[in-house]
């Protein structure tokens, strides 16, 4: 493959490394790429708010496409470009499966409004007894129906007793159609977007923008919610701590983010 003329970077076990940092040598290399004129855009699982802490490691990203695919956010502006939101209809048939087939469950689901920090938009609720992923995650407490009544970008579904790919065995078959399952985290945390929402798509829309055709796209990806995106891309690269499913498909298998293996694949071009 010829230069990229759009760089793809999924964040959490991709970009940055097991401390959260984004290593001299990957800023070093992004900083190169985009002064010879290439994008660089995150494409993550994590909401708007999550970005900036990020974006300030990097310097030089202006878009990320947060929420799976689901949100375009400026990050220069403080701004949602656009959102896909789930219904509140579909929102209360995926909470009827969920609680048929994967009892003693719990929900939260992921909001948007106008900025990353839209305290109006009360952005991440959750049920009372959600067990959350992260340690450091925010959120207000909401009954399960106050949750579903209003439309939503992301529905996590948590059960820290079985592996998240054994969830989406157990849903998908029942929800096909009404939305797009993944997970970013495999101990029990599968994210349900709206139908046909995925990194991919979100992505499609960035590249278009800057009028970059797929081929001419480099993807990085570690986890089964980056599947799509790297299919997508041109060239779609797996890190070396990857999910199996991830380096089935990958174009190439890099190091792991602790070896910074995003660095590794960048410099044969920048």
């Amino acid at each position: 493959m010829q230069a990229p003329r759009l760089v793809a970077s999924d964040v959490d076990g991709t970009l940055l490394d097991d401390d959260g940092r984004v290593t001299a040598r990957t800023g070093l290399i992004i900083g190169r790429l985009v002064a010879a004129g290439t994008g660089f855009v995150l494409v993550t699982g994590r909401p708007p708010r999550w970005i900036p802490p990020i974006a300030s490691q990097v310097g030089v990203v202006r878009y990320a496409v947060c929420a799976n695919g689901a949100v375009l956010y400026d990050i220069d502006e403080d701004r949602v470009v656009w959102s896909r939101t789930l219904p509140a209809e579909a929102l209360a048939e995926l909470a009827t499966a969920a609680r048929e087939l994967l009892p003693g469950s719990t929900l939260a689901v992921e909001r948007v409004g106008e900025g990353a920090f839209d305290a109006a938009a009360a952005q991440f609720a959750a049920e009372p007894d959600y067990e959350h992923a992260w340690p450091d995650a925010d959120n207000s407490s909401e009954a399960r129906d106050e949750l579903l009544a209003r439309p939503a970008v992301k529905l996590l579904i948590r059960h820290p007793r079985m592996t998240s790919d054994a969830m989406i065995a157990a849903l998908e078959p029942s929800v096909q159609g009404v939305v797009d399952l993944t997970f970013s985290h495999p101990g029990g945390l599968v994210e349900a977007s709206p139908a046909g929402v995925t990194k991919a798509t979100g992505l499609a829309e960035v590249a278009a923008r800057l009028e970059v055709a797929a081929a001419d796209v480099v993807a990085f990806g570690d986890m089964p919610n980056d599947l799509e995106m790297l299919r997508w891309a041109g060239h779609g690269v797996a890190m070396g701590n990857a999910h199996p499913a991830l380096k089935a498909v990958a174009d190439e298998i890099t190091a792991s983010n602790v070896d910074e293996g995003l660095a590794l694949v960048l410099e044969r071009w920048f």
